[in-house]
């Protein structure tokens, strides 16, 4: 009986972390430098619902994995216009369930 609940439980809890989960590709004008790609990973890096964050410089995008809606596509414009920088495109790529 305990084993049961103990099995519930963990199955209960593996199925409450699982979460909806989309990437955001940000095309960015301004990118020149290292010390532009660590300014802009610390912004959104002080976003909870960022779960992962690649800034490249070469390409000059950022790419987000966000949860389902937030941030929104504005507050993401905007987090990359405080950080100096101006958005050129931004897609939204892919819905999908990840575990966290």
């Amino acid at each position: 009986m305990r084993k049961l609940l103990a099995l519930t439980l963990v199955l209960s809890l593996g199925l409450a972390q699982t979460v909806l989960a989309r990437t955001v590709e940000v095309y960015v004008h301004g990118i020149t430098c290292a010390f532009c790609v660590d300014s802009l990973e610390r912004k959104f890096g002080k976003m909870e619902s960022v779960s992962k964050i690649q800034v490249s410089l070469k390409m000059k995008k950022i790419r987000l994995e966000t949860d389902e809606s937030l941030p929104s596509v504005d507050t993401i414009k905007q987090t990359v216009i405080d950080a100096g920088f101006t958005p050129t495109k931004i897609e939204v790529l892919s819905d999908r369930k990840f575990q966290k």
